[in-house]
């Protein structure tokens, strides 16, 4: 039965994202930017796996069927707009076929109409566009909204990354429930009611067996204690710490098996919220670090002042900033890596059946690529479980390092 669960989920996923490409192409629909393409065209596997696993504002269930959240909204100068994405009437792809104060749904992201003339209130949009430009020496997409035969430039959210990623400060600030926040809350509920049910349980249980969710969850509880927080940060100075691991763990876990269902979001293949969960790690041990922590950083012991001030106390400063970089990046990189691999391989069925002109390179593609993703999701759990390990295991030898008394 076990063995049956990974298969299913992989099923389940070829299942939700195959259809909307068959519709797609069944109704004769022309493709947006980014999406499947039409028969005899090239299918670009790159942008497809990137558009399932961006963060958008709606939760794609099947078909044109959405779970609609809430869009909170702020443009400077004029104000606040709160609404469900229902408003936005969304289609095929996650592209609305109303704009609602300046503001589209173009494939499931909020986006806002920069042409201050444009009306207020609900406006029907026809259709939605993409044109590559270059600017400043780099080649970037434009996005527009199509009304009444007009293209209308689209701007994207506000986003704090300095540039880094694209990013910058727009007309308009989004602070909606995203996929990625809708899942994440569902992840601590969840994890609220299994831990709950597992305390009632070992209560109810007293000197007996573990049971139920307790039969699960102890001997992973046990696991991170034992094998984790003790050999990492010492026997006698482990459980300050040992409720923060078990938090770490068990939340990058759950979002992480949570993530393997198709229309979750995919909050640890997220950089904002893996930059986050290092930098709350990073401050914790950092502000428990003690005085030989500190000394072997900024002054280290022993050892020639030239060599101190040239190379070892750059070396160790910048290690401060290194040691949450490199916990943002592993977890991100391999959650990424996985679910971008997924959607590649269903997208083997589109590139052996040439977008739908050949109805047998489709079936050797449907053959190929259910068998594969099978035993993608099958790593995925694996994976899972190792990248939930290895924060968590990081996490607490950091905490050793910065507890450990001299020895010298």
């Amino acid at each position: 039965m076990n063995r049956l669960v990974p298969a299913f989920f992989a099923l389940l996923f070829f299942v939700f994202a195959a259809t909307p490409a068959a519709r797609a192409q069944h109704d004769g629909e022309a493709p947006e930017h980014g999406t499947e393409a039409p028969a005899g065209e090239e299918f670009n596997v790159g942008e497809v796996a990137l558009h399932h696993i961006a963060n958008a504002n709606a939760v794609h269930i099947f078909g044109d069927w959405y779970l609609h959240l809430p869009a909170i909204l702020y443009a400077p100068g004029h104000g606040w707009s709160a609404f469900l994405t229902s408003k936005f009437d969304a289609h095929h792809h996650g592209n609305g076929t109303k704009a609602i104060d300046h503001y589209v749904l173009m494939h499931g992201s909020i986006l806002r109409i920069k042409d201050p003339s444009f009306p207020y209130g609900e406006v029907p949009v026809s259709d939605y566009a993409v044109e590559e430009v270059e600017k400043d020496g780099k080649k970037r997409d434009v996005y527009y909204a199509i009304v009444d035969g007009k293209r209308y430039e689209l701007d994207k959210k506000t986003t704090w990354d300095a540039g880094i990623l694209g990013g910058g400060v727009t007309s308009f600030y989004d602070f909606s429930i995203s996929k990625n926040v809708f899942t994440l809350f569902l992840t601590l509920l969840l994890l609220f009611f299994l831990f709950r049910r597992a305390v009632k349980t070992a209560e109810a249980n007293s000197g007996k067996a573990p049971s139920g969710v307790q039969s699960l969850l102890e001997p992973l509880i046990e696991f991170v204690r034992d094998e984790v927080a003790i050999p990492s940060i010492g026997k006698d100075k482990y459980e300050p710490y040992l409720p923060f691991l078990l938090s770490l763990f068990f939340f990058i876990l759950g979002l992480n098996l949570i993530g393997q269902f198709p229309i979750m979001g995919n909050v640890t293949g997220n950089l904002s919220f893996t930059l986050v969960l290092a930098l709350i790690t990073a401050l914790y041990y950092n502000l428990k670090g003690n005085k030989h922590y500190w000394e072997h950083i900024f002054w280290m012991p022993n050892v020639p002042t030239p060599l101190r001030l040239l190379i070892l106390t750059p070396v160790e400063a910048l290690g401060i900033l290194i040691k949450p970089f490199t916990l943002m990046l592993r977890l991100f990189a391999n959650i990424t890596a996985g679910h971008l691999v997924i959607v590649s391989f269903v997208g083997l069925i589109f590139i052996f059946g040439k977008s739908g002109a050949s109805l047998g390179g489709s079936v050797v593609g449907i053959i190929v690529s259910l068998i594969l993703t099978m035993v993608m999701m099958i790593i995925e759990v694996l994976v899972a479980f190792v990248q939930a390990y290895v924060f968590t295991l990081l996490a607490a030898s950091y905490f050793g390092m910065a507890t450990e008394e001299a020895h010298h």
